[in-house]
Order: structure tokens, then C-alpha cells, then sequence
């Protein structure tokens, strides 16, 4: 009887050590995963609505996998260029929808300007509103410059009929937004209609700069087509 019973503590004993093993194994093993990291991307500080996003803004630091979302951008050039939809918290992961890829409207420090027509020497013919611009001052008693380091948005572009240029048909913002860049080129080779005013998205301190330069007439500006206009959808296949 004594050694019935001594059988079965021995065999308990060993299924309960064995169970322990387990348990610790299981245990460690979740831990192990869980201690795995992905990079993604955060700001660096808080980012208000409206503001667009430069590469000083941001960083990557690695998170569990375990708190990995497929909706979280790991590519830090993903973000670079784009504006804000929501306010984004300091070291907050960095989700797609919470930005925009296109921005027709000012941003938080812009206003929409109408370039004033005996300001502007020449306008590229491909322009549509969406796009960026590179914008050269030039004179006969000056030197040709360009205006600002950076590229600036196109709110609209359009006839003297006040109509916004593009292909009625197939209109260029939806391939862009689409990232068909086939698509938006056919769009606009489609569209017609001379450009009669161009309406850009300037800081204040932009448009004092532009219009102390020409108000006199002595130089007036070249706006040319930047291909920062392709660069969203090259990082989007990139971004």
C-alpha cells in the first residue's frame, strides 16, 4: 500500500515539476518576444495640427513588436514633406492617416496669395494646383535668383475665365492621390487652357520678400515646376 502510494506522489510530483517547467518556459518565452523591437517613427517634440513635417521633427526608436501596428510609419522619408491632419504628442508613434500628402489649403503659417499678372515674367505651361514651384526673381539691372530655399504649393492655377485648369474628364488630383503617376501625366498633356493667374500658398514673410522685389516692376518672377511636385509619389512606391 506504502509503496502504491509512494508510485503515485512520485509520478504527481514529477507531472507538477513538469507542468512548472513548462509554465517558466512559456513564461520566459513571452517574455523574450515581447522584449523584441521594430523601429518606427515619432516626433521629437509636439507637432500641431497643420504643420508640415521636416526631417528635424522626427526619429526613430524602437517599440516592442508586441505594440507594432501595420498602420505605423517605419520610414522616416514617408513623412518628410507632409503636413499634420491631427496634433501629434512627443514620442508618439506615427500613424498614416494622421497626415497629408496633398495640401491645396495654407498651411498653419500660410495664406493663399494671387500672384499680381505685371509681377510674373513667365509661368511653366505644366503647373497644376497641387504642385510644387520654384520661384526666380529676374531684371535687366539684376541678377537672376531664386527667391526661397524651398519649394512652394500651388493652391490654384487658372484661366482668364476663372476656371481651374485641368482635365475635366480624368482630373490630375485624383491620379495623384491615387499615386498613379501615368494617370496625372495623361491628365495633364489632356488639359487645356492658358494659365491666367496662379494663386501660391506663402508665409507672410514670403509674400513681404516677393512683393518688396517686384512692386517697383524693375524684376518680376519666373515660377518653375519642381519635381518635389513627383517626390510624395516616389516614396510612395515609396512617398
Amino acid at each position: 500500500m506504502n509503496r502504491k502510494r509512494n508510485a503515485t506522489i512520485a509520478v504527481t510530483a514529477a507531472a507538477l515539476s513538469a507542468l512548472l517547467v513548462y509554465g517558466i518556459y512559456m513564461l520566459q518565452l513571452r517574455q523574450i518576444r515581447f522584449q523584441e523591437t521594430i523601429a518606427v517613427v515619432v516626433p521629437k517634440r509636439f507637432i500641431p495640427a497643420g504643420e508640415q513635417v521636416t526631417a528635424e521633427m522626427v526619429e526613430s526608436i524602437p517599440i516592442a513588436k508586441a505594440s507594432y501596428r501595420a498602420d505605423m510609419i517605419r520610414d522616416v522619408g514617408e513623412v518628410i514633406g507632409m503636413e499634420s491632419v491631427v496634433p501629434l504628442g512627443q514620442q508618439e508613434p506615427m500613424l498614416a492617416w494622421k497626415f497629408d500628402r496633398y495640401r491645396l489649403l495654407p498651411g498653419k503659417t500660410e495664406s493663399t496669395f494671387q500672384i499680381p499678372k505685371e509681377y510674373v515674367l513667365s509661368v511653366a505651361s505644366g503647373i497644376r494646383a497641387g504642385d510644387k514651384v520654384f520661384l526666380y526673381a529676374t531684371g535687366k539691372d539684376a541678377d537672376t535668383r531664386r527667391l526661397f530655399a524651398e519649394a512652394v504649393t500651388v493652391a490654384s492655377v487658372r484661366t482668364s475665365a476663372n476656371v481651374e485648369i485641368d482635365d475635366p474628364d480624368n482630373p490630375h488630383l485624383f491620379a495623384m492621390a491615387e499615386g498613379d503617376l501615368e494617370n496625372m501625366y495623361a491628365s495633364r498633356r489632356s488639359a487645356n487652357g492658358a494659365i491666367d493667374a496662379v494663386n501660391l500658398n506663402l508665409t507672410e514673410a514670403q509674400w513681404l520678400e516677393l512683393d518688396a522685389l517686384c512692386r517697383a516692376g524693375e524684376r518680376k518672377l519666373v515660377i518653375a515646376f519642381s519635381s518635389d511636385s513627383l517626390a510624395v509619389e516616389e516614396q510612395g512606391e515609396r512617398p
